[in-house]
């Protein structure tokens, strides 16, 4: 569990939170298996066992003071006793994780033993879209097959095929059989039939390793539905326009009630991966895909608010239903025309899946990133809670998690992986603050309670358990730390994190972008800057006022006396530059935004700062690193005088030969290189697979590689790109500045 915190030093009080002009709060990767510093919790057992404060409920951790009989609350101080149990553990401390480590991970009893290893079958299913082209369908099987490759033994795998009627297959007889249902094409209308009587859920729940052969012949025969065959069953849509054939809502409804009905008897946790080539365009749930058109010809209308919200409820009721049936929704989108993916991103998002767009087929990493999604481990049916010592507590809280109807502060996680990672806002209980002289610091406390399904070869040899049963493990993961108070503000602003500071405001612009459009979430942003400057220029009295003006030369945007301070103009201008914020008039589409949205709101902190602010190294030779980090501009490339260029942008790699290069240098760089070495583990860590792109200078077309050089580039994306850009932005905040202080 990686915990970071925009500032190592909290604030002192509400005021000085106030006047700082940094947001504050952490990010937290639950399930991480080390922290930010790389050191593994202390593993255990009996989390059961482990004590709770009766006032706050805080678990027992190694700040707590422990007396023979009782202990005190490190967070909100109250004097607890013990039971004769926990005297018995905790007279052993070195056997106690909680007494050793603030950072446990201790393994909870099984609530029950009946049907335990039919429970822990994992479960997945493809719902792969028809309504779509040969190329959408062979990518979509090599995904499949890369799919299949990564999944252990004992799982089971289902294929259901969606158009304007919905195919089940059923793999585990000598020849694979289709049967389908017919989607009625009216928004109210549901299946007139249940699934389980057009096919048994075992019959269409194939176990892998038996049936691989036959769920991979299947797929041979996927052919796309012909246009005649669509237009025929869609007819007449809405106001007579001719609607296509892709009943995807009803598809996913049906299949998530066919699922749910079993859920906890045949499995715990059942993944659906939905390939979509285009809108949901038949049935309920269908998307009238003409507001993006209406939105591009009428000026008369804020594009880039008009198309951020949903157009309707229906998929994030949907998403409900799917955690209610223990079902991850993963979408694949993989076309170039408007999907409303705004709509439907509730279904992936808050069944705890992932939403993934390709807006293309030629270079898409589809199969890569199926292959790496199932091969890394995730939990599920996670629960988060955050709580923080009496002074302050947590705000709102940010990510893909759905907030306990019941209890505050309490997150529902249906599956997380490694990389997902959560924000949350602090916020002051009371004006007092911290004490400045009481010995008690600012403590945080985070508990993570969650499932894995533990492969048999991992079974201990003492569970007598046949090759393809799973078994699960319900554990407890805790981590408590306690940060220190900045007594005055170059305190304060010398522990800030950056990465940090740059995720909390992600999420915020994300949020208001989403509430009041784009526009609003850079203004938002912009001001953010401007006021963040004027507080540290007022902290460390650097603009001083003559006969009632001030000399713009004095003010300071450059936060030359901060260091920690200095990436983040920097950070700001490139997040102002990035597609999530960049406007509609710049050929934004509103699917990539809502896909960055949602991508971006779930990396960590360091990736994310990759993400905003690409990493450009330069190379002497492909064996020779010259620089490891330049600015982003024409400049930096011209006066580094290097011949190879290598840019990180998290999702792409871009390896740039300059076109004044030896031209013996060998190109593409040979596999066993150096620069080779550093592309191969960046894309081993990635939680998606990044695109790599080989550009020659003078050559090929450098487009790919000159965008990323942002700081030429006009913050608004209006007019040509001119050598002001990043200057420009800074004179600009700087005179915002000087109004602030007026």
């Amino acid at each position: 569990m990686a915990v970071r915190a925009t500032v190592s030093r909290f604030p002192i009080d509400a005021d000085a939170q106030e006047n700082s002009g940094l947001p504050w709060g952490v990010s937290v990767t639950p399930f991480a298996s080390k922290d930010e510093n790389g050191r593994p919790p202390a593993y255990g057992s009996d989390a059961h066992l482990l004590p709770r404060c009766e006032h706050c409920w805080a678990y027992f951790n190694s700040y707590c003071d422990l007396e023979h009989w009782a202990w005190t609350c490190a967070l909100c101080g109250t004097l607890n006793g013990l039971s004769s149990k926990a005297i018995a553990r905790f007279s052993n401390p070195e056997s106690c994780p909680e007494m050793m480590s603030s950072f446990i991970d201790l393994e909870l009893p099984d609530e029950g033993s009946g049907g335990e290893a039919m429970q822990a079958r994992p479960v997945y299913v493809a719902a792969i879209d028809l309504s779509s082209s040969e190329e959408f369908l062979e990518l979509t099987k090599s995904a499949l097959l890369a799919a299949l490759e990564a999944l252990g033994p004992g799982s089971l795998f289902g294929l259901a095929t969606f158009s304007h009627k919905l195919g089940l297959y059923d793999v585990q007889g000598p020849i694979p059989i289709v049967k389908n249902v017919f989607i009625p094409p009216d928004m109210e209308g549901t299946l007139p039939i249940e699934l389980e009587d057009v096919m048994p859920l075992l019959q269409f729940l194939a176990p892998v390793e038996t049936c691989k052969d036959r769920i991979e012949a299947a797929l041979e025969t996927l052919r796309p539905t012909t246009s005649w065959e669509r237009t025929t069953a869609a007819g007449q849509g809405i106001d007579g326009i001719l609607m296509g054939g892709r009943g995807f809502g009803v598809a996913m409804e049906a299949l998530l009630n066919y699922l749910g009905s079993e859920y906890g008897s045949i499995f715990a946790l059942a993944r659906i991966f939905a390939f979509l080539s285009g809108p949901s365009d038949y049935g309920a749930g269908q998307l009238d895909t003409r507001r993006y058109g209406e939105q591009y010809a009428s000026k008369g209308e804020d594009a880039d608010r008009a198309l951020l919200p949903e157009q309707t409820p229906f998929y994030r009721e949907l998403a409900a239903v799917a955690v209610q049936a223990g079902v991850c929704v993963d979408i694949f989108a993989i076309t170039n025309e408007y999907t409303d993916l705004a709509s439907l991103k509730f279904l992936s998002i808050e069944s705890g899946g992932s939403l993934c767009f390709y807006s293309s087929t030629d270079d898409s990493t589809l199969p890569q990133d199926m292959y790496r999604m199932l091969s890394r481990p995730y939990a599920f049916g996670c629960v988060l809670r955050l709580r923080a010592s009496t002074e302050f507590k947590p705000g709102r809280s940010y990510g893909h998690f759905f907030p306990d109807p019941q209890y505050e502060n309490v997150q529902h996680i249906i599956c997380c992986d490694s990389y997902a990672t959560y924000a949350y806002d602090f916020e002051f209980a009371n004006n007092v603050g911290f004490s400045r002289h009481a010995p008690g610091l600012p403590i945080v406390q985070i508990a993570f309670q969650y499932t894995v399904v533990v492969p048999p070869e991992e079974l201990s040899s003492s569970v007598s358990s046949s090759r393809t049963e799973h078994s699960l493990k319900r554990r407890l993961r805790i981590r408590t730390i306690q940060f220190g108070t900045a007594q005055n503000f170059n305190e304060l602003y010398d522990s800030v994190e950056p990465e940090v500071v740059l995720s909390l405001l992600v999420h915020k612009v994300i949020l208001a972008s989403l509430e009041q459009g784009v526009r609003e979430g850079r203004a938002l942003l912009h001001d953010w800057l401007v006021i963040l400057t004027a507080q540290y220029n007022d902290a460390y009295k650097l603009v001083h006022y003559k006969n009632g003006a001030s000399g713009t030369s004095l003010v300071d945007v450059a936060f030359s006396q901060c260091p920690q301070l200095q990436s983040l103009p920097r950070l700001v201008f490139a997040l102002l530059r990035n597609p999530l914020l960049r406007l509609h008039e710049e050929g934004i589409h509103p699917d990539y935004r809502i896909y960055l949205q949602c991508l971006f709101s779930a990396l960590e902190p360091s990736s994310l700062h990759c993400a905003v602010y690409p990493v450009l190294a330069s190379y002497s030779t492909p064996d020779i690193q010259a620089y490891p980090r330049h600015s982003l501009s024409r400049a930096a490339l011209i006066t580094s005088g290097s011949p190879i260029f290598f840019l990180d942008a998290f999702t792409t790699l871009i390896v740039f030969y300059s076109s004044t290069a030896d031209p013996t240098l060998p190109f593409p760089p040979p596999q066993d290189c150096s620069l080779r070495t550093t592309i191969n583990e960046l894309k081993q860590e990635r939680c998606i697979t990044p695109r790599l792109l080989f550009i020659r200078g003078g050559r090929d077309d450098a487009t790919a590689f000159e965008n990323y050089l942002i700081e030429e580039q006009d913050v608004d994306g209006s007019g040509l790109t001119s050598v002001m850009g990043f200057v420009s932005f800074l004179e600009d905040v700087k005179q915002g500045v000087l109004e602030y202080l007026k």
